[in-house]
């Protein structure tokens, strides 16, 4: 191995898998909420956080080629 040989650049944002991730979160807070164990107002504060989180994620910069 020569040590002149950058490493890849990574991120601690795993990319690849967020969007599955919110999926599954969405669609857990919507099952609780439809249960009731969310009440109606929790479900609104937490999907917009979501969504935040989202946006934060798609803008990290820290991984460039």
């Amino acid at each position: 191995m020569d040590n002149n040989q950058e490493m890849p650049k990574t991120c601690g944002v795993p990319h690849k898998k967020m969007f599955s991730w919110l999926v599954v979160l969405f669609g857990l807070i919507f099952l609780l909420g439809n249960l009731s164990i969310l009440t109606p107002g929790a479900v609104s504060i937490i999907w917009p956080v979501l969504v935040i989180i989202a946006g934060f994620g798609k803008m990290c910069k820290c991984c460039q080629k």
